[in-house]
């Protein structure tokens, strides 16, 4: 039977157009070519097929970075079915609820991995919410003595491996409009919404970032840290192979092996969030620690680190600040390479698409703003979501009714269809009747010579919302609330003063999928506990 040629907007398509590329994949000292990913895509697909998974089904994919996801990750798309992203760090609660809502009929795990007994968190989770499975997919590596997987009524147990080992596919199940991806949110709600999006999709924006970011220059090698389960780690690896280029994989993150491999390889890219390029500057104290290293497009999380653009731009790395959500996708713009670090440092930039536009609007007037005005950014673009599958209700509030997504952030958007990425809009404050942006008052405590670190919240109190800040100080540092205060009250306007300044060994976080993010919903909680009698009833 002769193969199907498949269509170049579909994501089998995209992986077609390398075939006569070299290598795709680096992984452990092993190398794969584009020609050999497709191959084995093709394989793992008809294990799939045989075992029942079809256009529009859903399998878990709760791997971290490794050829498995790939490969489980091509053969869904060549199949037309959906795979549902699934975060490692993820445990039974949460594992229940996305098998679950996402109706998965096979989830992929690798119950070894870095010794975190999988196969125990799995076997956690109450029968029922896993009645739709028909099978799980065990991957396991080399040397490895991996926990035993559970033994689920119904369910069938099938070795990553054995997937492998199936005759290839010929024949292309998928189209452009066939859906291929879920993507959890992080956002306020108690449970996740899982972002959909098509094929057509994906793929233009593969092939945009290429341009964007300039990644179709010939020499371009890609360093992958950052999780493929979230859609930061997943874009970057998709305009990889946009590309052609070949990406050096690690599992998780390692400094010190990714700088060897950096060198080694004479990697020129690589993306993640700021403490992940501190950790690397710190590998070495080499004037140049990663001669090679380009290009670095990183997310800002970390307050405290408000100078590692600087800083590593003194050590031959560029880093520009970047945007995108699960919504619109990640790498959606990015700050020009060529700029100064006071702007490469910004979230937003251009978008990669030169279709996009955004704009800004009052959130409480409702009146859109003029260029430079902050506001709510909305946002149209090629890249944007089918929708939140399962809920009809969220994705029509997600847009209005001329197509822009409502982002939920706060910027202001540029003459030149650029724009600037300020913060989430929950976390912007209303004070003295003016709306501040809470990372104004912590970059003027990070000036205090005793600190380190600094996050703004707001309280609601019996005169009104309040800013209060949790500060992490130096090592062998002293400071205390009067003296911080203090330090406020010389340089802000009144209303800025934080009503409260709380010196804490170590801010509340959690590990997402894109990086490490500070909780600052705990951070509210505590403000408001330790304010007592001020907070508001």
């Amino acid at each position: 039977m002769a193969r199907t040629k498949p269509d170049p907007r579909t994501v089998p398509g995209l992986l077609a157009e390398q075939r006569g590329k070299g290598t795709a994949l680096i992984y452990r000292g092993r190398a794969w070519s584009y020609a050999e990913l497709e191959e084995l895509g093709r394989r793992v697909a008809a294990g799939l097929k045989a075992r029942g998974i079809g256009p529009g089904d859903r399998v878990g994919i709760w791997l971290p970075n490794c050829p498995a996801y790939i490969l489980l990750y091509f053969a869904c798309a060549r199949l037309g079915a959906v795979a549902v992203a699934v975060n490692t760090r993820y445990r039974s609660v949460e594992v229940a609820d996305i098998v679950t809502r996402a109706r998965c009929r096979a989830l992929a795990f690798w119950p070894g991995f870095r010794g975190i007994d999988f196969a125990a968190i799995l076997g956690a989770v109450d029968a029922p919410a896993l009645a739709g499975l028909d099978s799980l997919i065990v991957y396991e590596e080399a040397d490895e003595r991996a926990p035993t997987a559970p033994e689920l009524p119904g369910v069938a147990t099938v070795a990553f491996a054995d997937l492998t080992d199936t005759p290839a596919l010929d024949a292309d199940l998928s189209t452009p409009e066939s859906p291929c991806n879920i993507f959890t949110t992080s956002g306020t709600t108690k449970a996740p919404k899982f972002v959909l999006h098509k094929q057509s999709v994906i793929v233009r924006h593969a092939r945009d970032v290429v341009r964007g970011f300039g990644y179709g220059a010939g020499d371009v090698r890609m360093l992958q840290t950052v999780p493929l389960c979230g859609v930061f780690g997943f874009n970057q690896y998709a305009a990889t192979v946009a590309a052609g280029a070949p990406t050096l994989m690690l599992p998780a993150f390692d400094a010190e092996e990714a700088v060897r491999l950096i060198n080694e390889h004479r990697v020129t890219h690589t993306a993640g969030a700021d403490d992940m390029a501190e950790r690397l500057l710190a590998v070495s104290d080499a004037p140049r620690p990663m001669p090679s290293l380009r290009h670095f497009a990183y997310a800002r999380f970390n307050a405290a680190l408000i100078d590692i653009v600087e800083r590593a731009e003194a050590r031959g790395v560029t880093l520009c600040g970047v945007y995108g959500s699960s919504e619109l996708q990640a790498l959606f713009s990015v700050q020009p390479a060529d700029a100064p670090a006071e702007r490469r440092k910004l979230g937003g930039g251009v978008p990669v698409s030169r279709e996009t536009r955004v704009r800004a609007r009052n959130p409480e007037t409702g009146e859109l703003l003029a260029h430079g005005e902050p506001g709510e950014l909305e946002i149209r673009a090629p890249s944007a979501m089918i929708g939140y599958d399962g809920n009809d209700e969220a994705t029509r509030a997600a847009f209005t009714g001329d197509g822009y997504f409502r982002t939920g952030d706060l910027g202001y958007a540029l003459e030149d269809g650029s724009f600037v990425y300020l913060s989430r809009a929950g976390d912007v404050l209303r004070l003295g009747g003016f709306l501040v942006n809470p990372a104004e008052i912590e970059a003027h405590l990070l000036t205090h010579d005793a600190v380190h670190g600094c996050q703004v919240v707001g309280v609601e109190t019996v005169r009104g919302t309040a800013p209060v800040a949790f500060v992490t100080l130096r090592s062998g540092a002293s400071a205390d609330e009067a003296g911080l205060t203090a330090h406020c009250k010389g340089a802000l306007a009144g209303f800025k003063v934080p009503a409260r300044v709380f010196v804490i060994d170590a801010f509340p976080t959690t590990e997402s999928a894109n990086g490490t993010k500070i909780q600052r919903g705990k951070l509210r909680e505590m403000a408001q506990s330790r304010m007592g009698d001020e907070a508001a009833p």
